[in-house]
């Protein structure tokens, strides 16, 4: 089982599952859904149709399954992506994300007292439930602390996950409704001479870096690691390599599909049971974010969606590719996230002390 949760799992068992049936099923039915929501104008269309169709196949009982290790190439992939908008001028910038980073903490340790103690007194969580519950995203190391700390990982789970599609679902359709959505599509330059050594560097630094974090324990290392590879690379000009637009697409289909694919496990009758304090938990959280957006926006000077999406409570890989597609500052929103998975990693163990302290 290990095995399946490495970053990049290099084994036999993962190989195996890209030619599985629950896999091709998974490719099967999302291709037509990304294309009917395309044709129906839906924002995010190749990532929102393929995710709500596996959700509803999951949910009915279809056998799916997204491989570790075609997950893990496409998040790369997305990594080297984002990589495209590091530039010296990035790190004169950062000096001015101290202070959106401080208002992240202060937005984390809100979130989880406001929010927790809302599912605890409605929805009768158990007090170490309704805390890892209530953070705002980091499902992947919550559900290790959850279950170090004995809580239900079920609800948990189920929480997190009905958050995360009320949110991508909502939040692309807010985005173009009030945004200049037509100076923000992706740009469809033709890319030429390109070096393809170059490519090749990048990739096995991020995959070295990438190893080297999982086993520091770095949150988010897939894309942590290829951040900063590609990151330093092209700073110091020793490799530089623009990934096309084009591959987004491919990148879209495969994460929407992944997130559909977590309700495997899960029947209706348990996201029913925690759909509704779920949502009341995702509007006290959205209602923290933009109140956090806004606080950002009177220290620095960013779009205001920017801003908001780097508070949204959803995935750091999902949220990643709304800020792509609408080309909000992928490389800002990205490092907020992954500033904010640190920050639930050690605040929540932090206030679970204090809260059985005073229990």
């Amino acid at each position: 089982m290990m095995q399946n949760n490495q970053a990049i799992p290099f084994n036999k068992e993962n190989f195996k599952q890209i030619f599985s049936i629950p896999f091709i099923s998974v490719i099967i039915i999302s291709i037509p859904s990304a294309l009917i929501a395309e044709y129906f104008n839906v924002p995010l269309s190749w990532f929102l149709g393929p995710m709500l169709i596996t959700s509803l196949a999951s949910l009915m009982g279809l056998k799916t399954k997204m491989p570790r290790l075609i997950l893990s190439s496409t998040l790369i992939i997305l990594g080297l992506y984002i990589g495209n908008y590091i530039d010296k001028d990035l790190f004169s910038q950062m000096q001015d994300w101290i202070w959106t980073s401080l208002i992240m903490l202060i937005y984390i340790i809100l979130s989880v007292l406001i929010v927790s103690k809302y599912l605890e007194k409605f929805s009768k969580y158990e007090k170490k439930t309704s805390i890892f519950s209530a953070a705002p995203g980091a499902l992947g190391p919550l559900m290790i602390l959850a279950e170090d700390a004995k809580t239900d990982l079920s609800q948990v789970a189920t929480s997190h996950l009905i958050r995360l599609i009320i949110i991508i679902t909502v939040f692309p359709f807010i985005v173009n409704s009030f945004y200049n959505v037509d100076s923000a599509i992706i740009s469809e330059e033709i890319i030429t001479n390109q070096n393809f050594y170059h490519l090749m560097i990048l990739i096995a630094s991020s995959i070295i870096l990438i190893l080297f974090f999982e086993k520091i324990k770095i949150p988010a290392a897939l894309l942590t690691g290829t951040l900063v590879a590609s990151g330093f690379l092209q700073i110091t000009e020793i490799a530089s390599y623009k990934v096309s637009s084009d591959i987004i697409d491919y990148c879209l289909l495969i994460l929407g599909s992944s997130v559909g694919c977590r309700f495997a496990d899960k029947t209706f009758s348990e996201i029913g049971r925690n759909a509704l304090h779920s949502f009341v938990a995702t509007f006290l959280l959205v209602i923290l974010g933009f109140i956090s957006a806004l606080v950002a926006s009177l220290v620095i000077d960013k779009n205001f969606f920017t801003l908001l999406l780097s508070y949204c409570p959803g995935g750091i890989y999902e949220v990643a590719v709304i800020a792509i597609f609408f080309n909000l500052d992928p490389e800002f929103v990205s490092f907020h996230h992954i500033i904010r998975l640190l920050m639930i990693l050690l605040a929540v163990p932090i206030i679970l002390k204090i809260i059985s302290k005073k229990a």
